[in-house]
């Protein structure tokens, strides 16, 4: 299983470099708005508007419109989804993040039927489940 995800793997990389290379992917890569992108290190050390542009972006954000949105990739181990839910300010009312490992850990009640405490750490090996993501 884990040799034929390493050649999905490399076969979404050759995809991502063939759309690269294609006329839809060159472009700029940020947008030029500067209330959303940050100021270039050169310019900030030239201008004073700058420095307090990038420090008002970093501390205080820019507000979003009111509402809720469920963003989900493809992740390594499995969807990585965030849950966002904005009231309009610059900080989100509510954000919930679903990790792969989340969904691996509801599988151990059917795994683990039938086998002994000892056999929890193999399965747990197997499904490739990290706690740190699950620990919430």
């Amino acid at each position: 299983v884990r040799m034929e995800e390493m050649r999905q793997s490399v076969r979404i990389v050759k995809q991502c470099l063939e759309k690269l290379r294609s006329p839809e992917g060159q472009g700029p890569v940020a947008i030029p708005n500067q209330k959303i992108t940050p100021p270039r290190r050169a310019t900030m050390k030239r201008s004073m508007e700058a420095t307090i542009q990038h420090f008002k972006l970093y501390t205080e954000g820019h507000r979003v419109p009111a509402g809720e949105v469920y963003a989900a990739v493809e992740a390594p181990k499995g969807e990585f989804g965030v849950y966002l839910v904005s009231d309009g300010g610059n900080v989100p009312y509510r954000c919930k993040i679903r990790a792969p490992s989340f969904a691996h850990l509801q599988a151990m009640d059917f795994l683990s039927r039938g086998h002994m405490i000892a056999d929890v750490a193999a399965i747990i090996g197997s499904l490739d489940i990290v706690f740190g993501e699950i620990d919430r």
